[in-house]
């Protein structure tokens, strides 16, 4: 069964304790600290709100701010105005099916109270599901239980913490990743492809996981080509790789083409409440009844790339302004850490990375010992994967939202911290497992259970290595300092 693994519930407790604590946090720090008044997008409340609802916005207000907005008011509203589409519909029609169970408690509560108790309780079970779906994926790729142990618990302290649990995307989106990429280590290619589609339903950044399906798909063409029909082989390889791209690329197409119907086709546009227009025209923004925007006349008519462009002024070296130097201070962390993740890799594998990840050694007769854990030629395509997503996001977006973009879409932000401690933290020797005492009688006697190493860091911080403070002192600062600013509308996004 699926929770016998011991550390697998060491990791689904730290994953409960820490978010359970951060729900705590935010709710304080609400409370405490006066809201920033942000140039950040706030629509009218058009329902009432009772004592009931006062009390969920004291209590999960925090977990509405910045980003968090825009989804609520589209599973509230819909996709009204034209910015709302740079947030793809994954996270808010989730949130519509967990106000449907809230639908008994709606003579009680107002639709945004429903919507709030959505975020904290579906973002929580999210939360739980990518850590143990992390776990699991270490296992099959690292071939290292004790990283894969130690990679599930650093994200429970994930430095996009605050992202995991507000109203964000975040959570959603490392689940579905997380476990497309299982499920594709397991061979299970169909499932993986569902999984990563419906992740690309989800966020734009998606998409970039097709690299994933296409390299295992050249892996078993390599592995397997000969000299027998080899142009059967490679038309079955085109096919497979044309699918693929397919397969990832649909929900975005969808979702272009059903802006293109709401702002391009006549007698497209429904009713609007006139709050909402008026907040469109005090603000600027544009609805489905206006002049048709210049997208509509492309030739690859794409709202995305557009509001990007126009809203948020996202494209190559737009960011590289002396004004946002403190944003890029505040992506350093991150990408110092990704990057020395590549570095490492590459100069360990030179050969493997000159040949993609198809051939191992020079010597195909060579019978070395595999490396494991982060070191393992399976992490190759990992590797590229998030020195693809650092790029990108480094010189094409925003760089303060480098944190929660790759702390949500690869695995190596949490497979090389775990194997830096494994490698240079001497603690974690003597703080490997802990008797374990049987919860029940059914419980085989004498089993060992890990304890939480991490915790066990902390304990005894004074005496750790400095690469150890460094790796946990970062994870627990933005941890908590996310928490802080981004509650109360301070600039943390």
């Amino acid at each position: 069964m699926w929770p016998q693994d011991p550390s697998r519930k060491e990791v689904l407790r730290f994953a409960v304790s820490c978010r359970i604590l951060t729900l705590m946090l935010q709710a304080l720090f609400n409370a405490i600290i006066p809201d920033h008044h942000a140039e950040a997008f706030s629509p009218p409340r058009l329902a009432p709100s009772g004592f009931v609802d006062q009390l969920v916005e004291g209590l999960l207000g925090g977990l509405s701010r910045w980003d968090a907005e825009h989804f609520l008011f589209i599973a509230e509203h819909g996709y009204l105005y034209e910015h709302n589409f740079a947030f793809f519909p994954g996270f808010p029609l989730a949130l519509l099916v967990g106000t449907e169970l809230l639908r008994p408690l709606r003579g009680l509560l107002s639709l945004r109270s429903c919507l709030l108790i959505s975020v904290a309780s579906l973002n929580f079970l999210f939360f739980m599901l990518a850590a143990v779906a992390l776990h699991d994926l270490g296992c099959l790729v690292l071939h290292c239980p004790r990283q894969s142990f130690y990679a599930a618990l650093l994200f429970c302290l994930s430095p996009a913490n605050v992202f995991l649990a507000a109203g964000y995307s975040e959570a959603l989106f490392a689940l579905l990743t997380f476990s497309a990429m299982g499920q594709l280590e397991r061979g299970r290619v169909w499932t993986s492809g569902l999984l990563f589609a419906i992740a690309t339903g989800v966020r734009s950044n998606g998409l970039v996981s097709v690299g994933f399906l296409m390299h295992s798909q050249c892996q078993g063409f390599f592995s397997s080509l000969t000299m027998v029909n080899p142009l059967r082989q490679l038309f079955k390889l085109m096919a497979s790789l044309f699918l693929s791209v397919f397969t990832l690329g649909l929900p975005f197409a969808l979702f272009q083409y059903y802006a293109y119907t709401q702002f391009c086709l006549p007698a497209s546009a429904r009713p609007i409440p006139e709050p909402l227009v008026q907040l469109a025209v005090d603000r600027g923004y544009r609805i489905a009844e206006g002049n048709e925007p210049p997208w509509c006349f492309w030739d690859v008519p794409l709202i995305y790339s557009y509001i990007q462009d126009v809203y948020w002024n996202v494209g190559f070296l737009k960011y590289y302004e002396l004004k946002q130097v403190p944003n890029f201070l505040l992506a350093a962390p991150v990408a110092i850490l990704v990057a020395w993740a590549t570095w490492t890799y590459v100069t360990t594998h030179p050969w493997l990375c000159l040949t993609l990840g198809l051939q191992r050694s020079k010597n195909n007769k060579t019978l070395e010992k595999p490396d494991l854990g982060f070191l393992s030629p399976q992490v190759f395509v990992y590797v590229v994967h998030a020195a693809v997503l650092l790029l990108f996001g480094g010189l094409c977006m925003h760089v303060q939202v480098l944190t929660r973009f790759l702390g949500s879409s690869t695995p190596i932000m949490y497979w090389f911290p775990a194997h830096l401690l494994q490698d240079q933290e001497p603690l974690l020797r003597s703080l490997k497992t802990v008797p374990w005492k049987p919860l029940a009688e059914d419980s085989p006697p004498g089993q060992k259970v890990p304890r939480n190493p991490i915790m066990g860091l902390l304990y005894h911080w004074k005496t750790c290595s400095p690469v150890t403070r460094y790796i946990l002192g970062y994870f627990l600062t933005y941890w908590l300092l996310g928490l802080l600013l981004h509650c109360n509308f301070l600039p943390w996004t």
